[in-house]
């Protein structure tokens, strides 16, 4: 089932009458400003290998159902941890950007929203994470700061950005140089798309130059390969040949989870999907480290505001923790850390004392992890 299934809320859609003049100049907008494909940046020519997400945190952002933006205020907990002893560590070197849907009708994925995100929609979404206050610019001056508290970081803190999914069928997701409208019933078609995407982000990453922050690599938004599968060894390619990874977290039971090599993605990390119901024994988690660790996949924790004391699902997130230690999850695999919303946010700031507890067990796993 998919994960983010569980905590869509149900919202109001807006539906909006666009006239076919102001459509026009939408896309001649967005055709305006594409980036010369040819570009090949400073960073990319440096980079002799493609760079790996040892603590990758997902921050779900860019829809306007979103309560909140990942400002300095909120991304905090996720920079650095301080311990018991008011000791202050790094605690995670990778960070996600990633949005399901717009808040507003369109849809970055199929199974969402009916109605598919154009290119517009994925150029608002590029461009909500490049801010200079929020986002990667709260981010990097966060880390700037800490730096000069506990001394800079062995490397750069890695970014990675979701890739939206060019949903098969649509006629009306835009064009490209040659002013004609991408058709996405043909192949070809969905992969300039996400081409486009791609270099639009790279440009976007060299244009603001974040000091304390590397581009490392893409995420595949749509969490099964049913209706992808044509399409991926040449958005890898494309990738690859850039030096940056390929990225994708299926879910427990995912068409394609266990073929993923095949797929052509360089990293999976295999959702469990144990958190999400109670009535789950815990021999479904088990049962997922096996499967991780017979078809080579990393994995991913996962909880959600429930884990808080006043919920009572801690002991859920507690299972995670224990069965990646057992089962040397945490000591040979990379980890994914689905939180919901801004779970850790809201147990390092909360005022119970088992909430306080168990933020610091879990930021002690991530922290204590062998490099």
């Amino acid at each position: 089932m998919r994960r983010g299934n569980f905590y869509l809320l149900i919202i109001s859609v807006l539906t909006m009458t666009v006239s076919c003049s102001k459509k026009e100049r939408i896309d001649e907008k967005v055709s305006e400003e594409e980036v010369n494909r040819e570009t090949f940046y400073d960073r990319e020519k440096d980079r002799e290998e493609i760079l790996e997400n040892d603590n990758l945190v997902l921050l779900y952002s860019g829809g306007a159902h979103r309560a909140h933006q990942w400002d300095e205020n909120y991304l905090k907990p996720y920079v650095t941890y301080i311990d018991e002893l008011g000791v202050e560590h790094w605690i995670f070197d990778s960070f996600l950007f990633l949005e399901i849907h717009n808040g507003s009708g369109k849809t970055f994925a199929t199974g969402y929203t009916p109605d598919p995100a154009n290119q517009q929609d994925w150029k608002l979404l590029a461009d909500h994470y490049f801010q200079s206050h929020n986002n990667l610019g709260a981010l990097n001056k966060l880390i700037e700061r800490a730096s000069s508290r506990i001394g800079k970081p062995e490397e750069k803190h890695k970014i990675v950005i979701g890739i939206p999914e060019p949903i098969r069928g649509q006629k009306d997701w835009g064009s490209l140089r040659d002013g004609q409208m991408l058709d996405f019933s043909k192949a070809e078609d969905r992969i300039e798309a996400c081409k486009w995407y791609i270099d639009y982000v790279r440009s976007k990453f060299n244009e603001f130059d974040y000091k304390n922050l590397e581009l490392s690599g893409f995420y595949w938004i749509a969490e099964e390969a049913t209706n992808t599968r044509s399409i991926l060894s040449d958005i890898s390619n494309y990738l690859n040949d850039l030096k940056y990874g390929f990225i994708w977290i299926p879910y427990h039971g995912s068409d394609g989870a266990f073929q993923w090599k095949q797929l052509t993605f360089n990293f999976a990390y295999y959702q469990p999907n144990y958190f999400f119901n109670d009535q789950t024994p815990h021999s479904f988690l088990v049962k997922a480290c096996e499967d991780a660790i017979r078809y080579n996949m990393d994995m991913e924790i996962e909880f959600d505001d429930r884990a808080l004391d006043k919920y009572g699902w801690g002991y859920r997130l507690e299972d995670y923790i224990e069965a990646f230690e057992e089962y040397g999850i945490w000591e040979k695999k990379r980890i994914a850390y689905y939180q919901g919303d801004k779970t850790i946010y809201e147990l390092a700031n909360s005022n119970n004392s088992k909430d306080i507890e168990l933020y610091h067990k879990f930021s002690k796993f991530v922290v204590e992890r062998p490099k």
